[in-house]
């Protein structure tokens, strides 16, 4: 299988094998409306296997912006690369966020954010090895 290289864009890069979909999701992109090829359970020297998502700019003036705590939360291991007249111009690593704001949602049917609307779902990192994070309102813990 070939798949060219792109202009102008973004490459997404050592996405774990086969969480490529739930990365889109999660950065809310919508490959309906988006230029992207993706890659799936491709060869890594480094994994075994992986996922790559590559985003093209046709007109190269607006590249696509992509959530680097929301990359950290949910492919932790991923890199961003800007790619500019077919030459990646700058490499972006996401880390780990300490705390993020309506991307996970509290599963706890007594908790606040759950009962009332409105109300921002708010987490926090517990574990950075295990990845937990718990809602900043009943503590429950968060599930991905």
């Amino acid at each position: 299988m070939e798949v060219t290289s792109i202009v102008n864009g973004i490459i997404i890069d050592h996405v774990p094998a086969g969480t490529a979909l739930k990365v889109l999701d999660y950065l809310k992109i919508n490959p309906a409306k988006t230029k992207l090829a993706l890659i799936m359970n491709t060869d890594s020297h480094l994994y075994g296997t992986k996922d790559i998502i590559k985003i093209e700019d046709e007109d190269g003036k607006k590249t696509p912006s992509i959530d680097l705590d929301v990359l950290g939360l949910v492919a932790r291991t991923a890199t961003v690369g800007i790619v500019r007249g077919g030459t990646i111009v700058e490499k972006k690593t996401p880390t780990l966020p300490e705390h993020v704001v309506n991307i996970l949602t509290c599963k706890n049917p007594r908790c606040v954010t759950t009962t009332e609307r409105g109300i921002d779902q708010m987490f926090h990192l517990t574990h950075s090895e295990r990845q937990e994070y718990r809602c900043d309102y009943c503590d429950e813990e968060a599930k991905l």
